[in-house]
């Protein structure tokens, strides 16, 4: 089945926000590449630069309407920016793999290290952790991510039970149990995520640690900390339900949040939490919390 690929070239401050639309608006996948072959330094452990010129990239499922997905585009985005828009269709190919080619191992913080399967850093010691997230969001690329994971690295989240709330690949839940959480709970509204997060959990040995489910079921809790890297619109939606589910004492992690949204959903939490100043990685944020 043919795909259905959507480029758009931008600056590099709005390079974050095209890509939140772009999966928004039903991308499978969004890469970010360099458009103008812009050599970059070797970034700090767990940053994620961006080039002047960047090159945002959406695949979509082959049946999406091109002319609704261009019209979708160009009503969010001004006219300077949304006339480099460029679709294109695509034969198919296992694109889980053609993105797997450009991933390599990343740190976050001082132990925690991200790698493709079958590949470690040389001459380097830590918590490693192989990843193969196909399809499912979740890489530790995305700022978002990566501000999670350097929370998880320097947290002290040993011997503690957690939920990973939108779980994507797993990424987080995995993580916290290779640094010694005891139990972790995974939830996603897709299949396909769920399958990932069970795959690149068996790839890991934590699968027994592991409860997988769709958000349809009824969770079983209380637990330690609940980590959410979803949109700001639906943590605020959701705040009750997240705020059920942790213990009095627990911590919550919040990302998907863009700078401008911060106040707003800090706010929305504030009745149950002890709210925290925000931690900003280029136009993202992670907000942490401790219930009541």
């Amino acid at each position: 089945m043919p795909w259905l690929q959507a480029h758009l070239t931008t600056d590099k401050t709005r390079a974050p926000l095209i890509e939140l639309l772009f999966e928004n608006l039903g991308a499978l996948s969004v890469t970010l590449d360099d458009a103008e072959d812009e050599p970059l330094l070797e970034p700090p452990p767990g940053a994620s630069p961006l080039w002047q010129r960047t090159r945002v990239t959406g695949l979509f499922q082959g049946d999406t309407d091109a002319d609704a997905l261009r019209g979708a585009i160009h009503k969010t985005l001004n006219q300077e920016v949304g006339r480099d828009l460029q679709l294109q269709v695509l034969e198919d190919q296992v694109w889980e793999r053609v993105w797997l080619e450009r991933f390599h191992p990343m740190r976050f913080g001082s132990r925690l290290w991200i790698c493709p399967d079958g590949q470690r850093p040389k001459d380097e010691d830590g918590v490693f952790l192989d990843l193969d997230p196909g399809l499912a969001f979740g890489t530790g690329t995305h700022p978002t991510t990566a501000l999670c994971l350097q929370w998880l690295d320097r947290a002290g989240v040993e011997d503690t039970t957690l939920m990973d709330f939108g779980c994507g690949s797993g990424i987080l839940a995995i993580a916290a149990l290779k640094l010694g959480a005891q139990r972790a709970i995974a939830i996603d509204h897709d299949p396909q995520a769920l399958q990932a997060t069970r795959d690149n959990a068996t790839r890991n040995g934590v699968l027994q640690q592991l409860q997988i489910q769709s958000s349809d079921e009824s969770v079983t809790g209380p637990v330690d900390l609940l980590l959410a890297n979803i949109l700001a619109s639906t943590l605020i939606r959701l705040h009750p339900q997240l705020a059920g589910y942790l213990k009095p004492g627990g911590r919550l992690i919040l990302s998907g949040i863009l700078s401008e949204q911060a106040q707003q959903v800090s706010d929305a939490f504030e009745p149950d939490f002890k709210m925290q100043p925000p931690r900003i990685l280029e136009e993202w944020v992670l907000l942490e919390g401790r219930r009541h």
